[in-house]
């Protein structure tokens, strides 16, 4: 059976080019597609009629059509990695226009239907070797802290974050500079500044990229915010399975120190910051701020109460400003650019760039960054490209377990903050997973309220009641066993649960409960009218007779 290539490399190989490698070039990309699993689908093929470039050798990718050059050969497994692994045009390996030719350069120029993303988070992950301080310095590293700690006061390091409209990307979008600047008003001589790194949202490993690939970004990102908010100590709270992730940032850390950029006097300054990582047990719950406060001082992991705020009483009861990993990653690149610089990408009321991993049942599965406001039909026939053959598009899940169930008719909302919250559902932390017609709402709903009834803390009684409550009713739905009364319980006890709940656990547990019953209520219905259910997922307990 003829298998159909997915795509073609043309490498050139006129004499000019065969000097320059290209023949080490056609090689090394034949061994690293055999090393990706890729050799059955990549075709690689040579051409000689490239006119004289001067910017040989050079590779040209279908169907695409993105040209790199020049290209070497010590470039050939990043850009198999990143372009026909994970599906990413690698923008510092791209021919520039003017310099390319005739029919070279109209390629350049077309696209096709994968466009380049725009990084900033991502800028460096793939790029640079994690465990090499070097290469992140030659990288712009450490600009950005130099900048702050040579010509800037913490209150104008506040002001560009601000005048930035940076908001949180770990689902509740608040804003950044706002955030810090209640930090730096706040009483008291000791503050921290904690990264929340416990990526524990299933099917979300946005900030494990960032970790692993550039972990001295986030090392930089915490000085500044410390500078900013008078912290001279910080804390990075990591979920304990990323391992990796770990020694990354642990051996960042110890670089960082030695070449000067943790420590006393940093840059020959009076500014004094050290960073402690710590890692988490593996509760969901941590994830929330003041849990993951209550763990850092060696307590059970439970939310607690508020107010007060962590902005003033947060870790051993000191003022602390806890990010995001994305969120902080951010910061190097707003500084070294500028406010305006930054508003310039995504939307007026969400300027920058998102971090999504793509899930479900789509042709590509994994992480991108794209500019706010792009639509969810943009990233699933652009990015994911397109729906799996036989499936249609029925529905998607952002942010994890505690995001929101987005029907068909909302594919065209822009994805930013102010849209999404005037369409009634969430951002949440960047999780899309996209489900076709064979995708059971109930079972869906089920599966999530079996995690949220898990992973509740049990502290308080709405929530550890009421995700155990509302997973009964669902369960006895999805076997055809539910009453239609039971709707309106399932209601009530989400409006109670969100009003009363302790935490956003208890809060966001119920939103695939009122998203289950506002969009898909006649499915759901189905499963309780007939016994039987639409997709075929669900196994009936009983057969309803039929009259």
């Amino acid at each position: 059976m003829m298998i159909k290539k997915r795509a073609m490399i043309l490498v050139s190989n006129d004499p000019e080019s065969i000097r320059l490698g290209a023949n080490e070039i056609v090689q090394h990309l034949n061994e690293s597609l055999a090393t990706y699993g890729l050799q059955d689908e990549v075709d690689v093929s040579t051409v000689s009629d490239i006119n004289h470039s001067n910017i040989l050798p050079l590779v040209v990718v279908y169907p695409e059509a993105v040209v790199y050059g020049p290209v070497k050969a010590s470039d050939v497994r990043y850009l198999v990695e990143e372009h026909l692994y994970k599906g990413r045009v690698v923008d510092d390996l791209l021919a520039p226009p003017k310099m390319l030719t005739g029919q070279i350069g109209w390629l350049r120029g077309h696209k096709g239907y994968n466009p380049a993303e725009q990084r900033i988070v991502l800028e460096r992950a793939g790029r640079i070797d994690p465990d090499n301080i070097e290469e992140y310095i030659t990288s712009n590293g450490y600009d950005a802290l130099g900048k702050v700690l040579s010509e800037m006061t913490p209150e104008s390091v506040i002001d560009v974050v601000e005048k930035s409209g940076l908001q949180g990307r770990g689902g509740a979008g608040f804003p950044t500079g706002r955030k810090w600047k209640f930090v730096r008003a706040a009483q008291g001589s000791k503050k921290y500044i904690v990264c929340n790194a416990d990526e524990s949202e299933p099917g979300t490993f946005k900030d494990r990229i960032v970790l692993e690939g550039d972990p001295h970004v986030i090392i930089e990102s915490m000085a500044i915010a410390a500078y900013a908010i008078g912290a001279d100590e910080g804390y990075i709270y990591i979920r304990g399975e990323y391992g990796l992730a770990y020694r990354r940032l642990e051996k960042a850390i110890l670089q960082a120190r030695e070449f000067g950029f943790l420590g006393n006097n940093i840059f020959g300054t009076e500014f004094n910051f050290d960073i402690h990582i710590h890692a988490g047990a593996g509760a969901y719950v941590c994830g929330e701020e003041t849990a993951l406060l209550e763990s850092l001082e060696g307590k059970r992991g439970e939310p607690r109460s508020r107010p007060p705020y962590p902005v003033t009483k947060g870790l051993w009861n000191k003022p602390t400003s806890v990010n995001n990993v994305e969120t902080l990653a951010n910061i190097p690149a707003i500084i070294r650019n500028g406010a305006e610089w930054y508003r310039s990408i995504g939307t007026p009321s969400s300027p920058g760039t998102k971090v999504y991993t793509i899930m479900g049942n789509v042709n590509f599965s994994g992480v991108i960054e794209v500019p706010m406001g792009v639509t969810l039909r943009e990233v699933i026939n652009i990015y994911a490209k397109g729906m799996k053959p036989g499936s249609t598009f029925k529905l998607a899940q952002t942010g994890g377990s505690s995001g929101s169930i987005i029907p068909a008719v909302l594919q065209d909302t822009p994805m930013d903050f102010e849209s999404f919250r005037k369409a009634g559902v969430s951002l949440g932390s960047g999780a899309l997973l996209i489900c076709d017609q064979n995708t059971c709402i109930v079972d869906l709903v089920k599966v999530l309220l079996q995690f949220f009834r898990f992973e509740s803390c049990g502290k308080c009684t709405p929530c550890r009641v009421g995700t155990q409550r509302t997973y009964e009713i669902v369960e006895r739905i999805s076997k055809g066993q539910g009453k239609l009364e039971e709707l309106d319980t399932l209601l009530d006890l989400a409006n109670e649960m969100e009003r009363a709940s302790n935490c956003g656990l208890g809060q966001t547990a119920t939103v695939p409960i009122r998203d289950m019953l506002k969009h898909f209520r006649t499915e759901v219905e189905a499963h309780i009218r007939s016994g039987s259910c639409p997709t075929g997922v669900c196994e009936m307990a009983q057969e309803v007779e039929k009259v």
